[in-house]
């Protein structure tokens, strides 16, 4: 009687076990057309000056970049980032000053570099652009290139950039409530 219940468990274990050793098959050209990406931009909200060892002061700059295909869903890319970070000029038709830092590169060529740099969260690519000197109130325009293989010796390049905004050093000096702020009514006397 006992032998059924494990029976039936051993061949579930072997079949999963063959499972997990299936080879996946390799994405077809047209898979490459229909689902690779199509334009990247650097994710404007979670792209900020960064503090990374805790010591309060901020230690660069983590980059998000995230590729579309051509429904406009997120998805994966390879190949290769450089970064520039420039000074911001206000009121220009081209934002970009002076570059502050030399470029940095990030590479997604590998299994390894995908998955170290993947965040399933935000469906986005992380790099820690390291510049101890980067100060958080100021204004900086960060652009950034990836150079990707899409197969057969055919290259697609993709460009963006975006105004990194300083922080606002917050006011120590204590604000007035006016007539519309204030409470309506008094607590009782006791």
């Amino acid at each position: 009687m006992l032998r059924a219940p494990w029976l039936c468990v051993l061949t579930l274990l072997a079949a999963a076990a063959g499972c997990a050793n299936q080879i996946l098959p390799e994405r077809t050209p047209r898979d490459g057309t229909m689902f690779g990406p199509t334009r990247m931009r650097i994710h404007p909200i979670f792209t900020q000056v960064k503090d990374w060892t805790g010591d309060g002061q901020p230690d660069g700059i983590e980059a998000l970049i995230e590729f579309q295909d051509r429904f406009d869903d997120p998805t994966k890319a390879s190949g290769r980032a450089v970064f520039e970070l420039f000074e911001y000029r206000a009121y220009n038709p081209d934002p970009r000053g002076e570059r502050v830092h030399s470029p940095w590169t990030g590479s997604l060529m590998t299994v390894d570099e995908q998955r170290a740099r993947w965040n399933r969260t935000l469906s986005t690519y992380s790099f820690r652009l390291a510049f101890p000197n980067v100060s958080e109130g100021r204004n900086y325009v960060l652009a950034a290139g990836f150079d990707r293989t899409a197969g057969e010796g055919q290259a697609s390049r993709f460009f963006d950039r975006i105004v990194i905004e300083g922080r606002r050093p917050s006011s120590t000096e204590p604000t007035v409530a006016s007539d519309a702020t204030t409470p309506s009514t008094r607590p009782a006397n006791p």
